[in-house]
């Protein structure tokens, strides 16, 4: 499953705590799932090409229906816009403590851009030794 004692079991021991698990899930604002690559099928937001904290607004905001990809994927879709939550995604939403979270960046962009930043590196920077500076 995608839920989230399974998200804190991936994230918890690379060093993300429950905020940098929701920050780095809005990375999902941007792209689509592919089904020849990941098996799942379609957008996460209506711009998927835009950088905002729309995955959250739009993720409080609708309701999704299960279904599964024609690769046999369970996924949520949103039937009048065709975008789509993983299990991951909702599981967002199904646990108080990554909710708070996700509420907060529906109704701040500027502390989601702020706290996807700070995961961002971190995870960038994930097992890489002497790192510094170079200017």
């Amino acid at each position: 499953g995608g839920g989230g004692s399974h998200l804190r079991g991936i994230f918890h021991p690379k060093g993300f705590d429950d905020k940098g698990i929701v920050a780095l899930s809005g990375a999902h604002t941007v792209g689509r799932c592919h089904p020849d690559r990941s098996g799942f099928d379609g957008p996460w937001t209506e711009q998927p090409l835009r950088f905002d904290n729309s995955y959250f607004k739009e993720m409080l905001a609708k309701s999704y229906r299960p279904e599964t990809t024609s690769k046999g994927c369970a996924q949520s879709r949103h039937a009048a816009s065709g975008t789509i939550m993983l299990p991951s995604d909702l599981a967002l939403l199904e646990d108080p403590s990554f909710k708070r979270h996700v509420e907060l960046y529906a109704a701040d962009q500027a502390a989601f851009f702020a706290d996807f930043a700070d995961s961002w590196v971190r995870l960038q920077e994930s097992g890489c030794a002497n790192l510094r500076d170079i200017l």
